[in-house]
Formats: C-alpha cells, sequence, structure tokens
C-alpha cells in the first residue's frame, strides 16, 4: 500500500485496477447508448478516471526503486495476478491516459465528421475496449495476462481501423492486413510465454525474472525469449516488420491514427524493455547478442529505409507513418546500446514523439476537415488560409526533424550522447543521416504549406470550406506547445525518462 496524494485513500488503494476496470465497464454500457454523444461522454469519463488514478501511480512510484503491487481478488502472487507498477510502467500509463483524453476532445467533431451517425457510440465503445487493454498490458504483472490484454486491446484497434471505411474503403483491407499481422505477433508472443512457463513453471513476471536468473544456459528459456522478442516486434512496428503500419495508419479515421501514432506502439515498446531488462536480463549472454546483433541493426536499418520510404510519399499520413517507423528505430537503438544513458534517451525518444506526432495528425485532422486534405499537394497554400493549424503542423515537423528549442532535439541529443558514451561513432552518424532524411520529408510538406501558391477552390477536394472547431485546435495547440516548453525546459520529460531506465535496468519486477 501507499500513501495517496490527492486521491482519497479507499480508491488511491485500488487505483491500479479502476485504471483497467472503469474503461473496460463503459464500453460496454457505451455499445448499448443510441447516441453517439453519450458514447463519447462515457469514452471520456473512463479515460479521465484512468488518467487521475495513473497520475496518483506516478506520484507513488517517484521515490528510488518504489514498486506498487496489487493483488487482484485478494490472490497474493505468484499464483494470482497481479498488478505492478514502476518507474518504468507508471510513465507509460500516464502518457497512454494524457493523449487518450486528448484525443478524445480531438475526436468530439472528427469522429462526427468521419463515422456514420448509427455507429458512433459503437466506435467508442471499441475504442474504450483498445484503451482498457493497452492500459492491462502496461500495468500487468502476469505474462499470460499480458496476452490477454494485448488481444483485448487488438480487439478494439481492428475495429475502430475498420470504421474508417465510410471516408475510404482501404480502411477494411488495412484493418484486415493487421488482423493477420496482429494475429501472427500475438501467436509469437503466446508460444514464447508457453516456453518461459514450461522452463520455470510460474506466469507472473516477478517470480519467472527469479526463476529465469537460476537458469543460465538454458535453451528453452532462450526460444522462449526469441518468440516474445518476434511477436512484440510485429506490435511495435520494428523494421521490417512494420508492413500493417502505413496502410493502418493511413485509412484509419483521424481520430484512430492520432490516439495510435502516440500510443500504441509505445506500449508494445514497453513490453520489449519489460522482457529483455527485468524478466530477463541484459547481463545475459542472448539477451545482449539479441540487443547487439538482432535489435540494434534493425533500429539502423528503420531509421535510413524508412525515412527514405517516407521521401516518396505523396499522401501525408503515409509520409508519416513511414516517419513513425523510423522513430521506432531511434528508440530501439537507444535499448540496443544497453546502457542507462541508452534507455534513458529510449525511453525519452518514446514520450517525446508521442507530443509530435500526437499534433501533427491532429493538425493533419483539422486540414482534413476543412479542406478534404489528404495528400502533399493538398496542402498548398494552406498557410495562409488556415496559418494557426500551420504553424502547429510546423513545429510539430520541426521537433520531428530536431531543431533545437524543441523536444525532439532533446531526445536526439540524448541518444547521441548514449552513443558516443558506448563508443558507437557509426550510430552517431546513422541518427545524423536519419535526421537529414528527415529534413527533406518535411521541407516538401512546409514548402507546400507556406511557398507555394493556393489551389483554386475547384482543385480542393472539398468542395466547401469548414472551419476547424476549437475541440480540434485546443488539443492541437497543447501538443504543439507541449514540444516547445519541453524543449526548453527538458527537466520533468527527463526525469520521467530517467526513473523509467533506473527501474527497468534495476530490475523493478524482480525486487
Amino acid at each position: 500500500m501507499f500513501d495517496p496524494v490527492f486521491l482519497p485513500a479507499a480508491i488511491a488503494a485500488h487505483a491500479p485496477a479502476i485504471l483497467v476496470a472503469v474503461p473496460l465497464l463503459l464500453s460496454t454500457v457505451a455499445a448499448a447508448q443510441p447516441s453517439g454523444k453519450v458514447g463519447w461522454a462515457l469514452a471520456l469519463t473512463g479515460v479521465f478516471v484512468a488518467l487521475l488514478c495513473a497520475i496518483e501511480l506516478v506520484f507513488a512510484t517517484r521515490a528510488e526503486f518504489a514498486v506498487v503491487s496489487y493483488a487482484m481478488g485478494g490472490w497474493q502472487p505468484p499464483f494470482g495476478i497481479e498488478f505492478r507498477i514502476d518507474g518504468l510502467n507508471a510513465a507509460i500509463l500516464l502518457l497512454l491516459s494524457v493523449i487518450g483524453l486528448l484525443a478524445l476532445i480531438f475526436g468530439a467533431a472528427s469522429v462526427e465528421d468521419e463515422i456514420g451517425k448509427s455507429k458512433r457510440s459503437l466506435f467508442y465503445a471499441a475504442f474504450l475496449l483498445c484503451f482498457s487493454g493497452l492500459s492491462g498490458v502496461a500495468i500487468t504483472g502476469d505474462a499470460f495476462n499480458l496476452f490477454v490484454f494485448l488481444e483485448i486491446s487488438s480487439i478494439g484497434t481492428y475495429a475502430i481501423i475498420a470504421m474508417g471505411w465510410r471516408s475510404d474503403r482501404r480502411a477494411l483491407t488495412a484493418s484486415f492486413d493487421y488482423l493477420v499481422m496482429g494475429t501472427i505477433g500475438a501467436t509469437f508472443f503466446v508460444i514464447g510465454v508457453g516456453f518461459l512457463y514450461m522452463a520455470t513453471g510460474t506466469l507472473n513476471m516477478a517470480d519467472m525474472a527469479v526463476r529465469i536468473g537460476e537458469l543460465s544456459g538454458n535453451r528453452v528459456v532462450e526460444v522462449g525469449f526469441a518468440f516474445i522478442l518476434v511477436g512484440i516486434g510485429l506490435k511495435a512496428a520494428l523494421f521490417p516488420l512494420h508492413l500493417w503500419l502505413p496502410n493502418a495508419y493511413a485509412f484509419a479515421p483521424n481520430f484512430v491514427t492520432t490516439f495510435l501514432a502516440a500510443t500504441a506502439t509505445k506500449v508494445a515498446f514497453y513490453v520489449i524493455i519489460r522482457f529483455s531488462y527485468d524478466v530477463f536480463t541484459i547481463d545475459s549472454g542472448f539477451v545482449a547478442n539479441a540487443m547487439t546483433f538482432v535489435i540494434t541493426p534493425l533500429a539502423i536499418a528503420g531509421m535510413l529505409i524508412a525515412s527514405a520510404q517516407a521521401l516518396f510519399q505523396a499522401d501525408t499520413r503515409r509520409l508519416l507513418a513511414y516517419s513513425s517507423v523510423a522513430q521506432v528505430g531511434y528508440m530501439l537503438l537507444g535499448l540496443g546500446i544497453a546502457t542507462g544513458a541508452g534507455v534513458t534517451a529510449g525511453v525519452l525518444h518514446l514520450l517525446n514523439h508521442a507530443l509530435m506526432k500526437g499534433a501533427l495528425f491532429m493538425a493533419l485532422g483539422a486540414f482534413a476537415i476543412s479542406y478534404g486534405v489528404r495528400r502533399i499537394d493538398d496542402l498548398k497554400g494552406l498557410g495562409q488560409a488556415m496559418p494557426a493549424t500551420s504553424a502547429a503542423f510546423t513545429i510539430g515537423a520541426l521537433s520531428l526533424i530536431g531543431v533545437p528549442f524543441t523536444v525532439g532535439f532533446i531526445s536526439k541529443f540524448y541518444l547521441v550522447q548514449a552513443a558516443l558514451g558506448a563508443g558507437w561513432w557509426w550510430a552517431v552518424a546513422a541518427i545524423l543521416a536519419s535526421s537529414v532524411l528527415a529534413v527533406f520529408y518535411c521541407y516538401r510538406m512546409l514548402v507546400a504549406l507556406w511557398v507555394s501558391p493556393p489551389l483554386s477552390p475547384e482543385h480542393r477536394p472539398n468542395g466547401h470550406v469548414r472551419k476547424a472547431p476549437m475541440t480540434i485546435l485546443v488539443p492541437m495547440w497543447i501538443l504543439a506547445l507541449a514540444n516547445l516548453w519541453f524543449g526548453i525546459d527538458a527537466g520533468p520529460m527527463v526525469d520521467l525518462a530517467r526513473t523509467a531506465a533506473e527501474a527497468a535496468i534495476n530490475g523493478g519486477l524482480a525486487r
């Protein structure tokens, strides 16, 4: 038990369970509502409750090596299901809740524009299912329970991507592709968990970590780790397992793309850290080899190849989707360095990338509502027509490049420092090369926005122009300003990332 900071003690004591259970239960209520507005209000309530619980858990895990353990139903671990929170997953839960709340405010107008009236409450029900599943993945301390939450989040994700068919029927094939790839990833993961259970006789991740420490050189354990790494690598869009991502981001509703780009791959990235550094240990020869000879080369390849692919995209959201694959490479490079500085840089880029992509996709959502913009050519002249939205988009793009006084610069600076500390000069060269490619693909969009002459009304995708509502502009500007604020005062984000990295490296599960 921990001392609550602002929630009543009786509620704070059950904060880990409430954080997952309330959105999950509200999803069933939302599905039964005839009104989309009621569904939206229920979704907002569920995510707001989760945010309050996440903030309480962040405070509870701020002390060095602090861990919150919650036994579901009073059944004590390792036999019962345990929710276990330390500095690492507390940061992920906070990110998930903040982005979820901002995305829902953004979605009030965006969903109304893209989803049929009769389907809106079902859409919010599926979103709550996705949100509670992702929260469960981040909070659980049980390996099989993690698989169950992974499937819950996936079912919700497949549904909300497919609901983009009203704007573009290719959303259906994108959802089907993700279903196939996601199922393969989940199968690999559960096979890996099966191998670990066979070798250790437990599913509790803390108990598993202790027993794996006693099984040095066990081939079953090593094969289990390999299966888990491949399965979660697919969910995290690790290059070359990212093939589901570009179409999913390009054809899903704007609200869905915004939320998934800022959260889904981050939760999968968290699972990779948890298994590589906590359930296993980076000191194990096969884990260190996997980081050095598998994760690092794939991370570098993703940074360079995905950035190069982004250069040739005509669709704005596909361009940013390939950019996301490259950014996942930055995060994984931090893990590959396998030092405290490297993991801190990886987690910091995870947090900062959520701010960048959240702002960028919300700005694209505003362009889409007003002018029906999807392609880079459609951006021409919008700097004059929508200066506020274009300015927010520009801040996000500059942060993506890594311009000083933005969060993108901060996390790349920490990543370069970590690489130099490990003597990896070639990784620094890769970071610089990938950043140069980012300059070129962002340049194409920014030139279209600010320099190119406006398209004539008859060449605009939308025949009529609609003003972007404040519910879209406010969350977009919150994220855009966060890119600048934390680019100048990086302390809070760096502290959050450093606490998360220390929790991972010092074995938060095994304590």
